[in-house]
């Protein structure tokens, strides 16, 4: 069988059988075509989609939850609904001892600022925060460094200001670290810039030390958000539930009220945006095949005509010694060949459709997608898979052509 692919005469076969009808043939391959190069494009559109989730989340820790307060909606042991709630550093503590599978609990403030330099000025959100923020969601600094222990201590008035901070307070090219920024009647020195990742929520724009934002605010024990994650392998889910359900008792609030207790599981989003690819790859893969599949039906069709045509040459091959085994090999060997002419091209244009992708719909920070591509593994896997199915679908004509007696195929017209 090896030996017969690298003959010259199968392959002058299979020109001549598709030279014949230059149009059929085209229109034959088109199907398959469609096939690779749907599969390929949305293969490396959906990686592309991927990727960019990955690069912004690689520098968080996704076993995450975050919990916030709002009012109360029902009314319980005596207090009325429309009750503020408010998180406190004594929080802290009782999670850590009282809920099973806490690894750590970082509480953090939340505020407004408006901040001016020279001529320059803009509103923006200002966090107190503590150095262990930068474990457990990494800046990418582009300069400077983050808060630290001694700011914390010292309660500096040091900022960390976002890309987009920067872009409104300093002239392109300015060089921010040790520069003084005015906020609030309280003067800040810029100790580092980051890039800004966005994850659906309101942008971080500003870090300034917890002690430091305790003390300009006069917030006292207060805490806005807590940060809390969980040990390795333990469901965030069930963690997240606990947690609430302590600061509800804690609070005095009633069981069932999930606005004056509530928060974002960063875990629980990551694992629906996972759910979310994996079902993307897998309609891509349906989608790819079942055209693929209605591509290669068309190919069998077309040479079961073709097969009809050549009754009489098939008849002629047959009474002068040609086995049935040679004849299916010669129909089999037609429909992968039209099959892999047809992936390839497929290839070539879902690759050259990704590179547009990349160029037109890949750049910039608010790109939904990154360097969308597909693996050389995935590219064999394709034409595998047109190499099964143009073989399996090449078995029908092929039989055809040996189910014929040679004596009747010698007397069709």
């Amino acid at each position: 069988m090896i030996k017969f692919l690298f003959e010259k005469d199968t392959w002058q076969e299979v020109f001549d059988s598709l030279s014949k009808n230059k149009l059929r043939s085209i229109l034959t391959m088109v199907g398959v075509w469609w096939g690779i190069l749907l599969l390929i494009a949305l293969l490396g559109s959906a990686k592309g989609v991927e990727n960019n989730f990955n690069v912004q989340f690689q520098n968080y820790a996704t076993n995450s939850l975050f919990i916030f307060t709002g009012t109360t909606t029902i009314p319980f042991k005596g207090y009325q609904e429309g009750r503020r709630v408010k998180l406190n550093l004594n929080d802290v503590e009782k999670i850590k001892d009282n809920v099973k599978g806490v690894e750590y609990v970082l509480p953090s403030l939340r505020g407004q600022i408006t901040l001016s330099r020279k001529t320059l000025s803009g509103s923006f959100g200002i966090n107190g925060e503590f150095p262990f923020r930068d474990k457990l969601a990494k800046k990418n600094l582009l300069w400077g460094r983050y808060i630290n222990q001694s700011d914390i201590d010292e309660r500096k008035k040091v900022v960390v200001i976002s890309e987009d901070v920067y872009k409104q307070l300093f002239e392109k090219g300015e060089y921010p670290i040790g520069k003084m920024i005015k906020g609030d009647n309280v003067n800040f020195t810029v100790i580092g810039v980051f890039e800004v990742v966005n994850l659906g929520g309101p942008p971080i724009e500003v870090d300034t030390p917890f002690t430091t934002f305790q003390q300009v605010y006069n917030r006292g024990n207060e805490v806005d958000v807590l940060t809390i994650t969980g040990a390795p392998d333990f469901d965030i889910n069930q963690l997240d539930a606990d947690v609430k359900l302590l600061l509800k008792n804690i609070h005095e609030i009633h069981p069932d009220d999930n606005r004056a207790m509530n928060g974002f599981n960063l875990g629980d989003r990551f694992e629906q945006f996972t759910g979310f690819l994996t079902g993307m790859q897998f309609l891509t893969w349906f989608v790819g095949i079942a055209t693929l599949i209605a591509g290669v039906f068309a190919i069998g069709g077309i040479l079961l005509i073709s097969v009809k045509e050549r009754t009489k040459e098939i008849g002629i091959r047959r009474a002068l010694g040609a086995t049935p085994y040679l004849v299916k090999r010669q129909i089999i060997v037609e429909a992968v060949a039209i099959s892999l002419i047809s992936g390839f091209l497929g290839i070539i244009s879902g690759g050259f459709i990704l590179i547009l992708v990349n160029n037109f719909l890949a750049q910039g920070e608010s790109a939904f997608m990154r360097n969308p591509s597909v693996s050389i593994g995935m590219v064999f896997l394709a034409l595998l898979i047109v190499i099964i199915l143009g073989t399996l679908i090449g078995l029908i004509p092929a039989f055809k052509a040996t189910s014929i007696k040679p004596i009747d195929a010698l007397r069709e017209e």
